[in-house]
């Protein structure tokens, strides 16, 4: 039996978009719905309009290069920008995974999927982008020193971040806020 890897993508139960250097060159429909536009509006755009701000775009892709560069993959959970729709401009927490064809050259081809997390975890308080940062290293367990070292920042400027997301949480420790985060 013949494989249609072109059925295969664009039915994926999870948003699915190939890449080259940072432009989206294709994409599925599950993608469309998730960021709430057509085909037309992302195919040929920067993945820039899913973020929340330039700042993060920028700031995520430099990270993740030499990570992809190293391994040839990359995930994390990170809030995302709806692009369109009744929803424009809301923010959510996405799964986010990626492949460079090329380890060697991580931005020139990639695929990436996301994975909508809105329904297990909402972005309830308006956070900054560098607290939107610190919140999604927060999830994946790193301590203030790891942060820090990933972001490039100093860790009590992480703390900083972490102490201003306890108040808009209004979490009464590092695990409360974990939870919250969690809860939405």
């Amino acid at each position: 039996m013949d494989i249609d890897y072109r059925l295969a993508f664009d039915l994926a139960p999870v948003g699915l978009a190939l890449s080259r250097q940072r432009t989206m060159v294709d994409c599925n429909q599950a993608l469309c719905d998730m960021f709430g536009a057509s085909r037309e509006q992302l195919v040929g755009q920067s993945f820039e309009i899913l973020y929340p701000s330039a700042d993060e775009y920028e700031r995520t892709g430099a990270r993740i290069e030499p990570l992809m560069g190293r391994k040839g993959t990359y995930a994390d959970n990170r809030i995302m920008k709806r692009v369109g729709g009744r929803l424009k401009g809301e923010t959510f927490w996405c799964h986010v995974t990626g492949r460079a064809l090329d380890r060697h050259a991580p931005h020139a081809a990639g695929i990436w999927s996301f994975e909508d997390l809105s329904s297990q975890r909402t972005v309830k308080a308006e956070l900054t982008p560098r607290e939107r940062e610190v919140a999604a290293f927060l999830m994946d367990g790193l301590t203030s020193k790891q942060i820090g070292k990933a972001l490039g920042i100093s860790h009590r400027t992480v703390e900083i971040h972490r102490a201003r997301l306890m108040r808009k949480y209004q979490a009464h420790s590092t695990p409360d806020l974990m939870h919250r985060l969690l809860a939405g």
